[in-house]
C-alpha cells in the first residue's frame, strides 16, 4: 500500500500537472470504486484543480466550489500519467487542421477511472481481483474532515503529542504504528523500517515503553519517513512516479526475510499474521530472540526455537 513517502511524492508531481487545470471529465470503469453519490460525480466535471493535500493515505483533489475528490488507492492501487499528444497535420479532415490535442492513451483493462485534463490524462489501476481502491466527492472541509481517520501528523510532530498517541492504548507497536487513528500515513512496510532503526520489537506493547525508547522511536519515525521522502523525490525528478513499490532494494528489513541484516549480518526473520507480515532483526531488535510466528509455532510445538543461537544449532544437526 502506498504510505506517506510515496502518497507525498505523488502529490508534488501532480501538482506540476493538474494545479489550476480544469478536470474535464471523470471517467469509470467500475461502477463500485465510487462511493458516494451526492454531489454527482459530474459536478466536478470543468472545475478546475486549486489543491491538492494528502489525508492518511489518502490523495485529496480540491476543486472549485469547495468539491473534494478524495482517493484511497489501498494494496494494488497505482496511478499513471498520461501525457496528452498534440494534434499533428496529419490529423486534419475535409482540408481543415485540427487544433487541440489528442486524448492520452488508456492503461488496459486494469484501469479502473480516468482524470481527463485538457494537458493529460490520470489513470487508476488496480491490479489483482479484489478491487479496494475507493473515489469519493464530498463538499467542503466537513466532508473531507469526515473521510479523515484522525492519526496524528508525525513528520514535525513534538514528541509529547507523538508519546500521548502512542500510550493512549496498550498495543503492539507494529499495530500501533499503522493503525491510521493513531498516526497518519504509516504502513507495513515503513513501519518494520522505523522498528528496526529504532531497534525496538515489533511484538513490544505500547505501554510498557521506557522514556527513553519512546523518544527513539519518535526519532525513527522522523529520521526514517524523511529519508524516504528525499529518496523518492531524488529518484522520480520531473518524470511522474511509476515504480511506486513497497519493496525496495534499499529497505534495511522490510520484503528482506533471510537476508543478512545491514547492521549486525544476522539473518533477517519475519513473523506472519493474517494478511500482513513483520519483518525484523532479532539480533537488533529482541536481544537474539525469535518471534513466535503464528502459524509456524503451532506446527512445531516444542521443536520452535526461542533463539538466534537454538536455530543456529539445529541448522547444524
Amino acid at each position: 500500500m502506498p504510505e506517506l513517502p510515496d502518497i507525498t511524492i505523488y502529490i508534488e508531481a501532480l501538482e506540476r500537472r493538474v494545479i489550476s487545470q480544469p478536470l474535464d471529465r471523470v471517467g469509470l470503469a467500475s461502477p463500485f470504486l465510487l462511493r458516494t453519490a451526492s454531489p454527482p460525480i459530474e459536478s466536478v466535471h470543468g472545475r478546475r484543480v486549486l489543491a491538492l493535500r494528502r489525508v492518511g493515505k489518502r490523495i485529496c483533489f480540491g476543486c472549485e466550489g469547495e468539491l473534494w475528490l478524495v482517493l484511497h488507492l489501498m494494496i494494488a492501487g497505482r496511478l499513471h500519467w498520461r501525457e496528452s499528444l498534440p494534434v499533428s497535420s496529419s490529423a486534419s479532415s475535409g482540408g481543415r487542421l485540427a487544433t487541440g490535442r489528442l486524448k492520452a492513451p488508456r492503461a488496459g483493462k486494469i484501469s479502473l477511472a480516468e482524470f481527463n485534463f485538457p494537458n493529460g490524462t490520470l489513470v487508476l489501476t488496480e491490479a489483482g481481483t479484489k478491487k479496494r481502491a475507493s473515489l469519493h466527492l464530498v463538499q467542503g472541509e466537513a466532508g473531507l474532515q469526515a473521510l479523515d481517520p484522525g492519526g496524528l501528523e508525525v513528520l514535525g510532530c513534538p514528541p509529547d503529542a507523538f508519546a500521548q498517541a502512542l500510550t493512549n492504548r496498550n498495543h503492539t507497536l507494529k499495530r500501533a504504528l499503522t493503525d491510521p487513528r493513531l498516526f497518519s500515513g504509516i504502513g507495513n512496510a515503513y513501519s518494520d523500517e522505523i522498528l528496526h532503526r529504532a531497534r525496538l520489537s515489533p511484538v513490544t506493547l505500547t505501554q510498557k515503553l521506557t522514556r527513553a525508547e519512546i523518544e527513539r522511536l519518535h526519532c525513527a519515525v522522523q529520521e526514517t519517513l524523511l529519508l524516504w521522502v528525499e529518496r523518492l523525490r531524488k529518484e522520480t525528478g520531473d518524470a511522474f512516479p511509476e515504480n511506486v513499490t513497497a519493496f525496495r532494494p534499499e529497505m534495511a528489513v522490510h520484503g528482506k526475510f533471510g537476508q543478512p541484516c545491514p547492521v549486525c549480518g544476522e539473518p533477517l526473520q519475519r513473523i506472519v499474521y493474517a494478511h500482513n507480515e513483520a519483518n525484523y532483526c532479532a539480533r537488533c531488535q529482541t536481544d537474539g530472540r525469535l518471534l513466535s510466528d503464528r502459524a509456524l509455532s503451532r506446527l512445531l510445538g516444542r521443536d520452535w526455537p526461542k533463539t538466534l543461537e537454538e536455530m543456529e544449532s539445529r541448522k547444524r544437526r
